[in-house]
Order: C-alpha cells, then sequence, then structure tokens
C-alpha cells in the first residue's frame, strides 16, 4: 500500500461526493465527536440539528474540525480533514434566507435529517417541540491523504 498526499482539488472532490461526516468539538479541554450529514459547497459546509451538547459546544467554542472519508478496501481509501469555524443560523427573521439556503442543500439527499433531528428522550418523556438548529461551517483549511493498492 502506498500513502499520498491528497491535492486541494481531489480534497474538495471527495467533500463534494459526500455526505456523512464525524465533526470534532470541544470544551474546557475536552474532545467530543459525533457523525452529521452534510450538504457542501465551496467555500462551506452546512448541516443540521436539533439543540443539545454538540450545539452547546460549538456555541462556546466555534473552533471545529470535520473529516470525510471514502473506503473502497482495506487498502484503497481516502481521508480529508476540515478545520473551520461554525457559525449558527438562528431562527428568525434575520437569518431566514440563510436558513433557507441551508435547507436547500440539505434537502437533496434523502433522509437529510438524520442523525441531526434523532436526538434520545429519557423513558417516559414525551416529545417537546423545539426548533432545529441550520449552521455552517466556514472552511479555514482542508487537508487529505490517500492510499493505493501496489501503487496506484
Amino acid at each position: 500500500m502506498i500513502l499520498k498526499e491528497m491535492t486541494s482539488e481531489d480534497c474538495v472532490d471527495v467533500l463534494a461526493r459526500g455526505h456523512i461526516a464525524h465533526l470534532a468539538c470541544a470544551r474546557d479541554h475536552r474532545p467530543y465527536v459525533v457523525p452529521i450529514q452534510y450538504a457542501f459547497e465551496s467555500p462551506s459546509l452546512y448541516g443540521f440539528s436539533m439543540p443539545g451538547q454538540k450545539i452547546d459546544w460549538l456555541r462556546t467554542n466555534p473552533l471545529v474540525c470535520i473529516q470525510v472519508g471514502e473506503i473502497e478496501n482495506n487498502e484503497v481509501w481516502r481521508s480529508v480533514v476540515v478545520e473551520g469555524r461554525y457559525e449558527e443560523f438562528p431562527d428568525n427573521e434575520q437569518w431566514h434566507d440563510e436558513r433557507l439556503h441551508a435547507w436547500s442543500l440539505l434537502e437533496k439527499r434523502s433522509n437529510w435529517w438524520e442523525p441531526g433531528a434523532m436526538k434520545p428522550s429519557p423513558a417516559g418523556e414525551t416529545g417537546k417541540t423545539v426548533a432545529p438548529v441550520f449552521f455552517v461551517i466556514h472552511i479555514e483549511g482542508v487537508t487529505g491523504r490517500q492510499s493505493a493498492a501496489g501503487g496506484n
């Protein structure tokens, strides 16, 4: 297996093809990583979530890292790491167009709201109506590596 750095263009191609990522954030010197669905529109990634730990942490520290991977098999894979900054689109008139734009990008994929809209609730608790959170990750840097079997 050969390992090599990916070009910026190759990284963008992986981001454009993908829709599932791992988002890492940190608060009080503790890391937190969760899967998200995203939509890529250069130079940004758009996402959706219900309020919870991830959103609380992102509001406290907007610096994030996102990893997107493509795995063909154990010897052929690509991994792209994005460094960026979280910005929330509040549910108000001022951010209406941005929320609508994020929604329009995300809804192009089936089940785009999963896992963002799925939040576990304690036993016996009924669902409460809570406004979803739409957000953008402003990409500040992208790197990638890929492997190839037999030096391809």
